[in-house]
This record gives C-alpha cells, sequence and structure tokens, in this order.
C-alpha cells in the first residue's frame, strides 16, 4: 500500500468523526490501459472535495460533479463503469479500448475504517469483505497469497496491504540517492549504520537511521513480502551479516553491491553457514537491472528499477486470476 492510499483511509476517518456525507471509491477491474490499477481509491465528499485518486484526472471530475448533483447513492454500494463507448473514453481521456470498473461505496460506519488504519500501522495485511446492499462489512487477517480483490453482483472482498519497505545496509553515497530516490517512490526507508562516522555524515530527511549491527537490524524490522534488504557497505563483515538473516527472512528482495567475481565469493562464504542452497540463490548480486550504470544515482536507479520489475510482476500474476470474476454492472 502507498502513502496515496493511507491519506484516502485517514481523510475518510476524520470525515466521517465530522459527520459528513462521503464515498469510498474503489477501482474493482481494468480493460486495457489504466492510470491507476485495481484497489486504488479515492474518498469523496458531497460538495465534491476529493482526496486520492483512480484515474489522470476526468473521472474524478466526473464523480465530484454527482456527488455535488445528488446522484450518488447513499443507500447501497454501486458498480460504475468508465469508457464502455468510444465518447467516453474520448471524454474521460481513457486509452483506446480502454475501460475503469468503479465500486463506489457510501461510508457509514467509522469502525471499519479504524481497524484497517490499525492493521496497516502494524504492518498487518488485512481483508474487507463488503455487502454491496446492505453497505455491512467485516474485516479479518489476511495471507500474501489472498487475491488480492474479489468482486461479485453482491459483495466486495479486497486485501489492503502494509506499505512498501526497504531497508538499506550503509550511509555511502549509493545509500544516499537510494534512500533520497525511494521515498519518491513511495517507500518507507530504513538505513542501518554501525560506523560512527558514516553516521555522522548522512543528511536525507524522512529516513530511519539506525545504529546497530546489520543483523540486528534485520531481525528487528522482522521483513515480510513487502520488504526489500540492499546490502552496500563494500565490507563484507557487515554486509554478509544482514544477509545471512535477510536471505532466510521473507523479504520480497535481498541484494548486495559488487561484481561478477565479489558476489561468487560472497556466495561462497554464506555457504560456510546455515543457509540452504536456495536460500543462497535468493541472493540478487550484483545488485540491480544490468543497464550498465557506474556512478552512485545510476546504481541507484538500476536497484529500483529491478524492485519495480519484480513488484509489477508479481502484481500482474495476481491480477491474471481477477479476470476470470464475474462483473455485473449497477
Amino acid at each position: 500500500m502507498d502513502s496515496v492510499d493511507l491519506s484516502v483511509f485517514k481523510t475518510l476517518e476524520k470525515w466521517l468523526e465530522a459527520d459528513l456525507t462521503v464515498w469510498l471509491v474503489t477501482v474493482v477491474k481494468t480493460f486495457g490501459s489504466s492510470p491507476r490499477q485495481p484497489g486504488a481509491m479515492l474518498v469523496l465528499r458531497d460538495d465534491g472535495v476529493l482526496v486520492g485518486s483512480v484515474s489522470g484526472g476526468c473521472i474524478e471530475d466526473d464523480l465530484a460533479d454527482k456527488a455535488r448533483s445528488g446522484e450518488l447513492s447513499t443507500a447501497r454500494a454501486v458498480l460504475k463503469v468508465y469508457g464502455m463507448t468510444q465518447e467516453e473514453a474520448q471524454r474521460f481521456n481513457l486509452p483506446c479500448g480502454g475501460t475503469l470498473e468503479l465500486v463506489i461505496e457510501p461510508v457509514k460506519s467509522l469502525e471499519w475504517v479504524s481497524e484497517i488504519r490499525n492493521a496497516i500501522n502494524s504492518h498487518r495485511l488485512i481483508k474487507r469483505e463488503l455487502n454491496l446492499a446492505s453497505l455491512q462489512s467485516h474485516c479479518s487477517d489476511a495471507r500474501s497469497t489472498d487475491i488480492p480483490i474479489q468482486f461479485t453482483e453482491q459483495h466486495l472482498s479486497i486485501v489492503y496491504g502494509p506499505r512498501w519497505r526497504i531497508l538499506i545496509i550503509g550511509a555511502g553515497q549509493t545509500s544516499v540517492y537510494l534512500a533520497d530516490m525511494a521515498k519518491a517512490l513511495d517507500y518507507q526507508v530504513t538505513v542501518c549504520e554501525p560506523r560512527d562516522a558514516m553516521r555522522a555524515s548522512w543528511e536525507i530527511k524522512e529516513v530511519t537511521l539506525l545504529n546497530m549491527m546489520p543483523d540486528d537490524a534485520v531481525m528487528a524490522m522482522q521483513p515480510d513480502a513487502h520488504t526489500a534488504i540492499i546490502a552496500l557497505t563494500h565490507d563484507p563483515k557487515l554486509d554478509d551479516m544482514a544477509l545471512l538473516e535477510g536471505l532466510k527472512s521473507a523479504a520480497f528482495y535481498v541484494g548486495a553491491l559488487g561484481s561478477q567475481k565479489n558476489n561468487a565469493n560472497r556466495r561462497k562464504r554464506l555457504a560456510m553457514f546455515d543457509l540452504l542452497t536456495m536460500e543462497i540463490e535468493r541472493l540478487h548480486g550484483p545488485v540491480g537491472l544490468s543497464i550498465g550504470s557506474r556512478t552512485p544515482p545510476e546504481i541507484a536507479i538500476a536497484i529500483l528499477a529491478e524492485l519495480i520489475e519484480l513488484r509489477r510482476n508479481g502484481i500482474a500474476n495476481k491480477n491474471s486470476i481477477k479476470a476470470e470474476i464475474p462483473l455485473v454492472c449497477s
């Protein structure tokens, strides 16, 4: 989950506490190209003010107009499909042949919103099931293998996940660029640096800087499937400590800076410890996509590009399951 979606829930809580009429709008399916993917949300109130996004802007404008004119239901959740005709596609700036399916839900209960926010803050996956007619919601713990969104004529089931995190080992120059760029991509960034001199020169704000050994930092973070661990110190004693714990964890990505030769030697060292062959094979080393990067900012771009590729491929595979779910337009 990214900060855009978190801001939706924060705003939803605030507006409900102020006793305002509000709707939660969720992308449940797309065909063709789409600016936002299934699961994207916005919260909308009856004067047309909204937070979040489900498209490039034109659909948001149409939803705001409908809220102001009283066209949105306050009794039940409904499905609204944009882009079914060529005229609509042109009007809402959707790509040729593209459609966007939204569930527009009047929200009346604060309880489930707070439950989801608490789960996200605790870095837990949570599933919400909604009855479209009665607006009854039920929340339960979710698993990473759960289908992110399922929608039928009567029910919507959606999994809300924690934010993506990145743990960087070392506070050197490459780490500076990587942390700054990762923030722009909405990662929660933590840097582990046990060396006093390196910590003293760190200036990137809104990053958690840890003064502890790398293996302790990995264990303290309790990596999950939304966590990447990247070792960048060039010091085998520090990098290998992080890798020994990271490769045994549930982190979706564990990488280390260095040449092919250095990483071959690193794998030999790791094999001397209590790591399985399959765990060592998880190591991304050299780290990042092979794009000819040489400078620290170029290396940072290569690393983040590989993270994007892995994340999007994983999301695409999950979304392919949802294509078989029937959708009924209300």
